[in-house]
This record gives structure tokens, sequence and C-alpha cells, in this order.
């Protein structure tokens, strides 16, 4: 049993709220807990998730440190001769 006037108010039916909607309910010391993502909206939950620009990352990253086919343009961009 918990110390009298110690603890913060329990509110065992606290509300989620996501864009002015009720999501869910759960236990809480605050009786609305406002949220911006949650597991209905979050891209990687609803599978809509999109990647973006990684192949030209990847592709940055290789010509900048010469691996791969882009290697020799590194090189040349450097002025390095190799002779």
């Amino acid at each position: 049993m918990p110390k009298a006037d110690i603890h913060p108010t329990w509110y065992p039916e606290a509300k989620v709220v996501c864009n002015g909607e009720v999501v869910m309910t759960t236990g809480s010391t605050q009786p609305e807990i406002h949220v911006d993502v949650w597991s209905g909206n979050h891209p990687f939950y609803t599978g809509t998730q999109k990647i973006l620009d990684t192949e030209g990352r990847v592709d940055r990253f290789m010509r900048k440190y010469g691996m791969g086919a882009g290697g020799d343009t590194a090189s040349a961009k450097k002025g390095d001769s190799k002779a």
C-alpha cells in the first residue's frame, strides 16, 4: 500500500490522443497524453516506409573513398599520378 500524500494521482484509463483522436487508453499519472506518432501512423508499422536517397549516398561514399567502379575518378580529381 503506497504512503499517503507522496504519490501522484494514478489514472487507470488515461487517453492517448494523436491528431485530436483517441487512439488508445493506458494507465498513467496524466489523464491525457498527446503524442505526434504512434504505431497506427508510423511509416514502419503501416508499411509505407520510404528509403530516401540511399543509392545516391552510397555512390557518393564509394566515389569519395575510391572504392568500387568509381575508384579511378577519385584519384584523378586529387591529381595523384602513380608513374
